[in-house]
């Protein structure tokens, strides 16, 4: 779909090492006024095709965590109005005129979260505990910022009403099984660093009861096992980056 305008909307993007998602997700950004990717100095070809497309504004800014990091993206917008992506989402025809209506009709809303659809290898994961899936992507930025409490999975402070938009945005988060658990250990180690900077202290028991709840909650409740085998490696990968968690912040104390 071809857009013959320009909105008041900044898409921000924060990369690292993304050469394989980029070039089709900025082919999709047509619609937007202003497209920033703020990069933590790639080692891969990244920059190289973000810096292709002519409307793409390339920034590399150290990362400390993603509150930050998102935050420091913000703040570069020249827009009120932001459009958050990771490089492995995709936005339908849909959700984007959804989207365009929403931002010239909006008068009500501060922020919007979004439905999304998880991706397993191109395939969609219906249950193991996403199906309920939904994250703020859109906000007025006057209205809205992230928290530096969490160094991951980042909380939106929004002053405002909140609204939902209807269409889903496409999440491809596994691509294949080493990928997803570099992933997953990554978050598990952030989240013990978060834990840590609290003065959390480990739990021997949590470390043995909550990734075994965790697995059985997302495979039996969540119903994971109608995924068939999909069902279980995300179940299986989720509750591993719990007791990564655990087995980090167990490090931390002792160092």
């Amino acid at each position: 779909m071809k857009y013959n305008h320009n909105t008041n909307i900044s898409v921000l993007i924060i990369t690292l090492n993304e050469e394989s998602q980029m070039k089709a997700l900025l082919a999709d950004l047509d619609f937007a006024d202003e497209i920033i990717v703020v990069d933590s100095f790639s080692t891969d070809t990244t920059e190289v095709i973000c810096k292709s497309f002519e409307n793409v504004k390339f920034i590399q800014n150290k990362f400390e965590n993603y509150s930050s990091q998102r935050n420091f993206a913000i703040s570069q917008a020249k827009n009120d109005w932001v459009l958050f992506l990771d490089a492995d989402e995709r936005l339908t025809t849909e959700l984007k005129k959804e989207i365009l209506f929403t931002i010239k009709n909006n008068l009500t809303y501060a922020a919007f979260l979004f439905p999304r659809t998880f991706m397993f290898e191109n395939k969609v994961l219906h249950f193991s505990g996403n199906q309920s899936d939904k994250i703020f992507r859109l906000f007025d930025k006057k209205d809205a910022e992230y928290t530096s409490d969490r160094l991951i999975h980042e909380k939106l402070k929004v002053d405002g009403k909140i609204g939902i938009l209807k269409n889903k945005l496409i999440h491809f988060s596994y691509t294949n099984y080493e990928s997803y658990k570099s992933k997953i250990i990554r978050y598990g180690k952030l989240k013990a660093q978060e834990k840590f900077i609290k003065k959390q202290k480990p739990s021997y028991l949590l470390h043995f009861f909550h990734p075994t709840y965790n697995f059985i909650y997302n495979y039996l409740i969540r119903l994971g096992f109608l995924d068939g085998k999909k069902g279980v490696l995300i179940c299986y990968l989720n509750a591993y980056c719990i007791h990564i968690r655990y087995q980090e912040l167990e490090q931390l104390w002792k160092k």
